[in-house]
């Protein structure tokens, strides 16, 4: 599958090679750009605002869920699951009774959150201007 553009420019950064061409894979996927291997690990609904109430700090499992409206536990754990795989989440067990477990961001997750920044600024001022996502 390739990626076209009105101009070549872009052409060369960002053809999506097949499994195998490069001899390693991200998510069973291998890419010639990095927008593919960052948008696998942030893909999906929840991922993105996850790491979002992870950046002040260490939260427990029951703070996180209250703080994503609408997430459901079963949705939670394998989000965070992924995260924890793709090494953007960190996953603490403490260990006392009762048990007490935190999930902070690494510092692969700290960079995404900061990469993710400008994408937030940019969805706030589209919302208000077009006024298609009342705040």
């Amino acid at each position: 599958m390739e990626w076209r553009f009105q101009t070549d420019k872009y052409r060369l950064f960002c053809v999506y090679l097949p499994l195998g061409m490069l001899g390693w894979a991200m998510a069973k996927r291998a890419y010639a750009c990095g927008i593919g291997p960052a948008f696998d690990v942030v893909g999906g609904k929840w991922k993105a605002l996850i790491l979002w109430e992870l950046h002040p700090g260490a939260l427990r499992f029951g703070e996180l869920k209250r703080r994503i409206a609408g997430v459901s536990e079963k949705m939670l754990i394998q989000q965070l699951k992924e995260l924890e795989r793709d090494d953007l989440v960190v996953r603490t067990v403490f260990n006392q009774v009762p048990p007490h477990v935190e999930y902070s961001l690494t510092s692969w997750g700290q960079t995404l959150n900061k990469a993710l920044l400008p994408i937030a600024a940019w969805g706030e001022k589209y919302s208000l201007e077009t006024g298609r996502y009342p705040g």
